[in-house]
């Protein structure tokens, strides 16, 4: 039916149920056979071992360091695992399952010919093959949060439907843009794979919360995910900006943030326009930058004022307290 361009509009439809967002950036990829499951938990930072027919979860996909390279929304239907995940990570992401498959009795298919992604709010499709729910305003089983719970709900909801189901879907439907779900997950402290870079950890995106499970076996990163979390504090940390509303255009993603000193702290990394908050964004800056420090956000058309909102608090980490050790007589002399 229509296509909702103007952004305050369309979001709230679509928190109203009234409209459906077509989700372009996420695509699918199935995992199937009988070791699918213990596989999947072997590889990824989430316990998936357990995982029940309809249950939604999340998962990273570190590097060796503890680097975060995917982010992962998982849910499995009894007998197929399904993954939906960035378009841009999908080949990348194919072509590492597929090295580690060994002597696994798993298959792992692109399907994002055969299936779209629609983003529903607090709602499935009808005729949807599975339907993925996002549990961030929880803490998953064996995650850590880190900041507060954040006070505006987020309820997306992904349904997988068949391609050849998209049209009649769209004609019978309202339609929001992808900008308009962006505003709602930023005023939600929701990070997603907008959010990384290759220096990324989970702990600076407060991603302990949802897709990590501190308890689980060893995978790749483990390490870092643990000593990081127990003995050190992340090196950056997720803000939400508010920012100044007299300017007509909102910030690049990207653009670099300073303190009014000039000293470079961060970057945008998400942004949009809330149909409640006005203009905000999601940003990674230096853990250290002081909670209330003004900040600009640069663009080349000059800078725009920015408060924070705290994410993931500056003394995020270090939930193990080491005792010290007394120091050595030395000499014999007290």
């Amino acid at each position: 039916m229509a296509k909702l361009v103007n952004p305050i509009l369309a979001q709230r439809e679509f928190v109203a149920g009234k409209a459906l967002i077509l989700a372009s950036d996420t695509t699918v990829i199935s995992v199937t056979g009988p070791d699918r499951l213990s596989w999947l938990h072997s590889l990824l930072s989430q316990n998936l071992k357990n995982l029940t027919p309809g249950q939604s979860t999340q998962a990273l996909l570190l590097d060796p360091q503890g680097h975060v390279e995917q982010v992962i929304n998982i849910t499995d239907d009894g007998s197929t695992c399904w993954l939906l995940v960035d378009v841009a990570g999908r080949d990348a992401l194919l072509a590492w399952l597929r090295k580690m498959i060994f002597r696994m009795n798993v298959q792992v298919e692109d399907r994002s010919h055969e299936f779209a992604v629609v983003a529903g709010w607090d709602r499935a499709v009808a005729g949807a093959r599975v339907e993925w729910r996002d549990g961030w305003a929880e803490v998953a089983a064996g995650g850590h949060r880190y900041g507060a719970a954040p006070e505006q709900p987020y309820k997306l909801v992904l349904s997988v439907i068949p391609v050849e189901g998209l049209p009649a879907l769209e004609a019978a439907n309202d339609w929001a843009s992808l900008a308009a779900l962006d505003a709602l997950r930023i005023a939600a402290h929701r990070p997603t794979a907008a959010e990384l870079d290759e220096k990324t950890l989970p702990h600076e995106l407060d991603l302990l919360a949802s897709a990590v499970h501190l308890s689980k076996g060893c995978y790749r990163g483990q390490e870092t995910v643990a000593k990081v979390h127990n003995l050190g504090h992340p090196p950056r940390r997720l803000v939400l900006l508010h920012l100044d509303g007299s300017e007509h255009e909102l910030p690049p993603i990207g653009s670099e943030i300073v303190r009014q000193d000039a000293k470079p702290v961060g970057r945008i990394t998400s942004v949009g326009q809330h149909h409640e908050m006005g203009p905000i964004a999601l940003a990674v800056v230096s853990r250290m930058t002081p909670i209330d420090a003004p900040l600009l956000v640069l663009t080349e058309h000059g800078s725009v004022a920015a408060n924070q909102e705290e994410i993931v608090p500056q003394d995020a980490g270090k939930t193990v307290d080491v005792p010290k050790m007394p120091r050595l007589l030395m000499g014999g002399k007290k």
